[in-house]
């Protein structure tokens, strides 16, 4: 099978200044293509360190994938230390040099200086692949039957690259079908999960693998295989998939690789229901999952911060002798944030949240990580209070996944909504 290495330049990555998301969203694209990623490698803006990637990775994979280093600074050495690596030679690409002075002519509408000239300028031993979004072109590169592809680490100018890399590979390679079917389970830990399918997984065909994927109260269960007859992988895969279902139902979300959020949003979609929140704690975070996928606009109205007291009695309308009385981390205060914001944004399910992220706001009664979480509508409410002993971001995660979590239950029980699993319905619950 043919197989990719991705290597990611630059010292910012090393430091954690930036967050390598190339990485991920190139072994998405790959995986889709039939081209299992066998190596990631993260390195500096450093001469031996991009070399030796270089060598070792060609070693391991056929593909090789760059990204960083061909900015028009002196720490981006990607492009002169290629054009070494590959015995070549320093030459303008006319193709390269009319896109970057039409982006700054027409586009940026600044002058251009010469840094910005001798981005068009590009190995002779190399393909070039034109940048569409911007100035520094890619170099595709062939040896000893090894390709290597370098492309910029800006991460919108690398995707526009391999919408025309991947079909290149494709005509290039005889690719397999590569298959993954994910379910996510949710109130129960990877251990249970484990002990629970131990005999369907020692009784897995070989080539079919199961990995444990557990985050945030969530686990996620795939399956993965591959071929080159994409019927006969995809019949084997689902019959082995329908049994996993069939035995983990009940503590089943989705079926497919979604987020919970996501997962949501279609419950509210097929009843042509709609949800608001009222968020203290996380501060608008349960806004930002719901809104992060499109189509939310059609079942979420919208989100109240109550960050302060004054905003929940004031917008909210939880009354004062509540506050005074329970507090703001309190299922009465929740109830009634609840009531208030479904009666504002005049929608169908809400869900409320208030607590105490740490490291410092608690008491002996209170102390960090308590959480109190409302989800419902306006006649029935369901309420939970959390312990939660992470980190202030964490705590923000986990309260609006649980939330987000109880609300699916509710509408999920209330619509009758299930899976199919070998012709039997089971309820998502």
């Amino acid at each position: 099978m043919i197989n990719a290495s991705i290597i990611t330049i630059g010292d910012e990555l090393l430091i954690g200044q930036v967050v390598d998301t190339n990485s991920t969203w190139m072994a998405q694209q790959l995986n889709k293509a039939g081209i299992p990623i066998k190596r990631r490698v993260a390195v500096g803006d450093s001469w031996n360190e991009i070399w030796n990637a270089l060598d070792q990775e060609s070693k391991e994979s056929e593909i090789i994938l760059i990204t960083g280093g061909l900015g028009p600074t002196s720490d981006d050495i990607t492009k002169p230390l290629l054009c070494k690596y590959f015995n070549g030679t320093m030459v303008v690409n006319e193709d390269a040099l009319n896109n970057v002075k039409y982006l700054f002519e027409q586009v940026f509408k600044r002058p251009i200086i010469g840094s910005n000239l001798k981005q068009a300028e590009v190995p002779d031993a190399c393909e070039v692949i034109q940048n569409k979004r911007g100035t520094a072109p890619g170099m595709w590169f062939e040896r000893e039957g090894r390709i290597f592809i370098s492309m910029p680490g800006v991460p919108n100018e690398m995707m526009g690259m391999i919408e025309e890399v991947i079909p290149k590979l494709k005509e290039r390679f005889s690719l397999p079908f590569i298959i993954h079917k994910t379910l996510l389970t949710s109130g129960v830990g990877e251990s249970f999960l484990a002990e629970k399918i131990k005999d369907f997984e020692a009784d897995l065909p070989s080539d079919i693998k199961l990995a444990y994927l557990p985050a945030l109260g969530m686990v996620r269960l795939r399956l993965s295989t591959s071929g080159y007859d994409k019927i006969v992988v995809e019949n084997i895969i689902s019959v082995q998939f329908q049994k996993l279902i069939s035995l983990v139902q009940d503590h089943l979300v989705t079926v497919e690789d979604e987020p919970l959020e996501q997962v949501l949003g279609k419950l509210l979609m097929a009843q042509n229901k709609t949800m608001a929140t009222a968020e203290s704690c996380t501060g608008g975070y349960i806004a930002h999952l719901i809104t992060s996928h499109p189509g939310a606009s059609n079942y979420y109205k919208g989100s109240i911060v109550s960050y302060d007291n004054d905003v929940k009695e004031n917008i909210l309308h939880v009354s004062s002798q509540t506050l005074s009385t329970h507090g703001a981390v309190s299922e009465q205060t929740v109830k009634e944030m609840l009531d208030g914001v479904i009666k504002e944004m005049k929608s169908d399910y809400g869900i409320a949240v208030s607590g105490i992220m740490g490291p410092g706001g608690g008491s002996d009664t209170k102390p960090v990580g308590t959480v109190w979480i409302a989800v419902g509508s306006k006649d029935l409410i369901n309420t939970q209070k959390l312990h939660l002993r992470f980190d202030r971001m964490r705590n923000i995660q986990v309260t609006a996944i649980v939330a987000l979590d109880l609300l699916r239950k509710e509408i999920g029980e209330l619509s009758g909504f299930s899976y199919q699993v070998s012709g039997k319905p089971h309820s998502d619950t």
